[in-house]
C-alpha cells in the first residue's frame, strides 16, 4: 500500500477568484507547484473578510502554514475619488483580520500585496522600497493608498513583537486574463481595451483621456504569479519587495546592490536586484494623447523582474516602478 507523503505546506490564497490569484493559480496547475504544497483558493463567497469571526474561523477550517494575501476592495480612480473612506475602512479591517489570524493560528509566512499607488504623490525618481512612507499619496486614492500602507507598518509590528514572518510585494500595475475591464471602474490597460472594442464594434473615434506625460510599468499577471511563488518560497525579508519589469538600459553591477539603471525619466541611477520571469509578455505602453486618426503602438514584449535579491532561476532585470496613480492617467 502506498504511504503518501504529508504535505508540508498549506497555501492560501484570499482573493483567489481576482486577476493575480487566477494566475498564480494557473501557473501552478500548470506545474509551477511542488508537491509539498497544497493549494488553496478562496473568495468573498467563502468568508467576509472584514468580519474577524469569519475570517478566523476561515483559517481555522484550512489551517494554512502560508498565505498569500490578494484580497481587497479594489477600483478604478473615480469609484475611488467617490469612496475614499470605505476604501479605507473595508481594506483596513479585511488586512487586520487576514494578518491577526494568520498569527493567532501560527501561519509561518504571510506574502501581502500592495500597489505603486501606495508611494508619495510628491517624490523623486527613481522610486524604491525606503520611500513608501515619506510623504501623503495623491489625494484621489488616498483611503486605499493608506489602507495598503498600514500593512507594512502592520508586518513590521507582528515581526518585532511577535517574531512573525509577514512581507508583502509591490507590483507594478497588473494585467492579463481574468482582469476588470469596467471603464470606470477598471484599471488603465482592460479600460483601453474595452475602449478599443467599442470603437471598433460601433465604427467610432477612440479618445484616450489625459496629457501623455504619467508613465506607467506594466506586468502581466502570470510573470507576476511566478515572483509571487519565488517570494513565498526564497524571500525571508519583512521589508516589502518591488515587483517590476525592465529597461533596455538596464546593467547587472555584482558589487552595488543589484541593477544599475539610469532611464531618461529617472534622474540619477537607481540601484536593483536582478530577477526575472521565464515568460517575457510584459509590454509597457508608449503614448501620447491621441484619438483614432492617429498611429498608436506597443513597444516590443521585455522580460520583468524584481528590484531585490538575486532569485533560483534565470534572470532578465529589472527597472524603475510605476509612479503613482494621478487623475490624468484615466482612459
Amino acid at each position: 500500500m502506498e504511504v503518501k507523503e504529508p504535505v508540508a505546506k498549506r497555501i492560501l490564497v484570499t482573493g483567489g477568484t481576482g486577476l493575480v490569484g487566477k494566475a498564480i493559480e494557473k501557473v501552478v496547475a500548470d506545474g509551477e507547484g511542488r508537491p509539498d504544497e497544497e493549494w488553496i483558493f478562496v473568495s468573498s463567497r467563502d468568508a467576509d473578510l472584514t468580519s474577524a469571526t469569519e475570517t478566523k474561523a476561515l483559517f481555522e477550517q484550512h489551517k494554512p502554514t502560508h498565505v498569500i494575501h490578494l484580497a481587497a476592495m479594489v477600483g478604478g480612480l473615480f469609484k475611488n475619488i467617490r469612496y475614499n473612506l470605505d476604501f479605507w475602512r473595508r481594506n483596513i479591517h479585511i488586512n487586520d483580520n487576514v494578518l491577526h489570524s494568520a498569527y493567532e493560528t501560527g501561519v509561518q509566512k504571510v506574502v501581502s500585496c500592495l500597489s505603486t499607488c501606495i508611494f508619495p504623490d510628491k517624490t523623486t525618481y527613481p522610486i524604491d522600497e525606503t520611500m513608501i512612507h515619506n510623504g501623503p499619496p495623491h489625494s484621489s486614492n488616498f483611503g486605499y493608498s493608506y489602507a495598503k500602507r498600514m500593512i507594512d507598518i502592520q508586518n513590521r509590528g507582528y515581526f518585532e513583537q511577535h517574531g512573525c514572518r509577514f512581507t508583502a510585494v509591490i507590483p507594478t500595475n497588473v494585467f492579463g486574463p481574468h482582469d476588470n475591464f469596467n471603464i470606470e471602474d477598471g484599471h488603465v490597460l482592460p479600460g483601453l481595451i474595452h475602449k478599443v472594442y467599442l470603437a471598433k464594434q460601433n465604427g467610432s473615434a477612440l479618445t484616450v483621456w489625459g496629457t501623455g506625460k504619467p508613465r506607467r510599468q506594466f506586468i502581466y499577471s502570470l510573470d507576476l504569479a511566478r515572483l509571487f511563488l519565488w517570494v513565498l518560497r526564497e524571500y525571508d525579508e519583512v521589508e516589502p519587495i518591488i515587483l517590476s519589469g525592465e529597461s533596455p538600459k538596464s546593467s547587472f553591477n555584482p558589487f552595488a546592490r543589484g541593477w544599475s539603471h539610469q532611464p531618461q525619466s529617472c534622474p540619477s541611477p537607481q540601484w536593483e536586484k536582478k530577477m526575472k520571469s521565464p515568460s517575457g509578455r510584459q509590454q509597457k505602453l508608449s503614448w501620447r494623447p491621441w484619438t483614432s486618426g492617429e498611429s498608436f503602438f506597443l513597444t516590443p514584449p521585455r522580460p520583468m523582474g524584481s528590484s531585490r535579491r538575486q532569485p533560483a532561476m534565470p534572470s532578465y532585470g529589472a527597472t524603475c516602478p510605476a509612479s503613482s496613480s494621478h487623475p490624468s492617467d484615466k482612459l
